[in-house]
């Protein structure tokens, strides 16, 4: 789709089964679960495992004046042994998608990292001889100064807990690749950083606009349209569920009934859409359909 002269793209990496619903949302009631089964099967929640289906993607932004990549998703060749799914992956699907919208990763002038979870970093390096380099050598790495600072801490105190710090994180800080920022950092008059914190400690979206038209790419703000009718709903992963429900709240309620558009980061199928009022919440509606 287009936000004025901006064209925005999805490259998908991956889009599977990823943990059982009550795993990924601890609050989840049966109850809840069985009342929203119907329209969450298949599309949603694979009914085999009754695991959530997860989408894993990055976003490109082409505007005459930059190329934007959000989100790096996992990456080949990392080492994740508490994600099978995300463990030491090989394949060519990420690369080929870029290829498909006509980019190779020389193009790429910014990568914006929403927040620093090992799906939103991965491709920022790859392995060569051994070490990690930067996958997108020219471009400029925009990370969030807490988030930053909250998950190196981490990782120098527990390495083993935290490796896509080591090989996807500092490798593009040594590079001298990293551009630290607050989250809501102002990119140029169309794109800009929105704080979305709670999922993680410094977490933002990236706002796209041009005159009356508005898109935002959310990252971990919202994991499922299912957050949309709940909103109190937190994932396992939140940094602080409560703060991530008040941030999820203040946003559905301020694009609400408009013409914003909503780029998800998991959501499968269909990712892209806008929210509708819902009784006392919300309703994701997928770009194309009807309310």
């Amino acid at each position: 789709m287009h936000i004025g002269d901006i064209a925005v793209h999805d490259v998908i990496e991956q889009e599977l089964p990823f943990l059982r619903y009550r795993e990924f949302f601890p609050t989840l009631t049966d109850e809840i679960l069985d009342e929203n089964r119907a329209w969450l099967s298949p599309d949603f929640l694979d009914p085999a495992t009754e695991k959530i289906i997860l989408r894993v993607q990055s976003y490109i932004l082409k505007s005459p004046h930059h190329v934007i990549l959000i989100d790096p998703c996992v990456g080949n060749q990392k080492p994740r042994p508490s994600r099978p799914m995300w463990h030491m992956l090989s394949g060519d699907r990420y690369q080929r998608n870029l290829a498909a919208v006509g980019l190779n990763p020389n193009d790429i002038d910014y990568v914006m990292c929403t927040h620093l979870h090992s799906d939103h970093v991965g491709w920022n390096t790859r392995l060569e001889n051994g070490r990690w380099v930067p996958t997108f050598p020219k471009a400029k790495h925009l990370i969030a100064a807490r988030e930053l600072a909250h998950w190196t801490a981490r990782q120098k105190e527990n390495p083993e807990a935290f490796p896509w710090i080591a090989d996807s994180v500092l490798p593009i800080v040594e590079a001298g690749l990293a551009t630290i920022v607050n989250s809501s950092h102002e990119l140029d008059d169309k794109v800009r950083l929105i704080p979305t914190p709670g999922h993680t400690i410094d977490h933002f979206s990236v706002e796209a606009s041009h005159r009356n038209e508005k898109a935002i790419i959310t990252g971990d703000m919202i994991h499922s349209p299912l957050q949309a009718l709940y909103p109190n709903l937190g994932t396992f992963a939140d940094y602080d569920s409560r703060q991530a429900e008040i941030t999820r709240r203040a946003m559905l309620e301020k694009h609400c009934d408009t013409s914003t558009v909503f780029c998800t980061a998991h959501f499968p199928v269909c990712s892209v859409g806008r929210i509708t009022r819902w009784g006392n919440a919300f309703k994701f509606i997928p770009l194309g359909e009807k309310p």
